[in-house]
């Protein structure tokens, strides 16, 4: 079982910067980078939730899960 972070997709979408992200949700790029390649354990609601609204996008456009047999 895998989670899949599609931030880079929606930034892409959006045509919105790492840095503008970083700024409009108030995280550091490290932790956004850390999120955006996957290596993050949790995630706290209120930083999707922020993530979501600076995207303009639902909590689906940006978490995906993926089965073992599909990764």
């Amino acid at each position: 079982m895998t989670i899949i972070i599609n931030i880079d997709v929606m930034l892409a979408k959006r045509k919105m910067s790492v840095t503008e992200l970083s700024e409009r949700v108030g995280i550091t790029m490290a932790n956004l980078s850390i999120l955006k390649n996957g290596k993050a354990k949790a995630i706290r609601i209120s930083t999707l939730e922020a993530i979501c609204k600076a995207l303009d996008c639902q909590p689906g456009d940006v978490l995906e899960y993926r089965t073992d047999e599909e990764s």
